[in-house]
């Protein structure tokens, strides 16, 4: 009786571990799925939102306002001399933003004068009733007395922008303006000429002495404000930061 005992604790002690060995890897491989899971949900909430494109290259779909100077040839946004038919040479995007990233590139013309307007109505001097940043040649001899305020990249009447990285007239130059909340910052081919908050820049009152309601605005449209100067918009996309 006890050599059959011993030979059943021993039968049971052997299935125990093979039960055991095959169980193993399931479960192991259980918890790395988990782990996968896991990973790949972490993963998809860190993506943030995508650039989309603004112009299509072929026309103005999408866009509002002045259609009639702002013209579409050779796959970018140009500008003639011709006047407007609304809003002083403005061109807007039909939908409104709040907070984005927005990036463009455009090529200057001499003395060419132009604007970003952002959280701006579609009537109005955009640069009071929204916000306005200047898109301008800041070497034509018309401009050699500008008030700090009124050169290139700077938020019209609200925060000078640093000078020196805008590119020779006819060249292409790259820009992206950031806008969260109040706060700003402009990139200009990789340089920051801009980063402020524009209603801690203005609670004092605004550099150019003017009353600026836009700045209590969070949401509009963007758009190019033109003053019948030549120029050329091109590559026009941004990321809504907004959601």
């Amino acid at each position: 009786m006890k050599y059959n005992t011993l030979i059943y604790t021993i039968v049971l002690w052997v299935v125990g571990v093979l039960v055991i060995g095959c169980a193993a890897p399931e479960a192991q491989e259980q918890a790395t799925t988990t782990d996968s899971t896991e990973r790949t949900t972490d993963t998809a909430l860190q993506k943030t939102p995508e650039f989309k494109s603004l112009f299509n290259g072929k026309d103005l779909a999408g866009w509002v306002g002045d259609t009639s100077s702002y013209k579409v040839v050779d796959g970018e946004i140009t500008v003639n001399l011709e006047g407007g038919e609304m809003g002083g040479n403005n061109l807007y995007t039909a939908e409104e933003y709040s907070d984005f990233i927005f990036r463009f590139e455009f090529q200057l013309t001499p003395g060419a004068n132009n604007g970003l307007g952002i959280h701006a109505p579609l009537e109005g001097d955009a640069a009071y009733v929204g916000k306005e940043i200047q898109i301008l040649d800041n070497t034509a001899e018309k401009y050699a007395n500008l008030e700090a305020y009124q050169y290139h990249g700077s938020v019209y009447g609200v925060i000078p922008a640093k000078r020196g990285a805008l590119k020779p007239v006819g060249e292409w130059n790259s820009e992206e303006v950031t806008v969260q909340g109040s706060k700003i910052k402009v990139v200009l081919n990789g340089t920051t000429i801009v980063d402020g908050d524009m209603l801690e820049a203005s609670k004092n009152g605004t550099i150019d002495g003017k009353e600026h309601p836009g700045l209590q605005r969070t949401r509009g449209h963007i758009g190019f404000l033109g003053h019948g100067d030549p120029l050329k918009f091109r590559n026009i996309e941004l990321k809504d930061l907004s959601n």
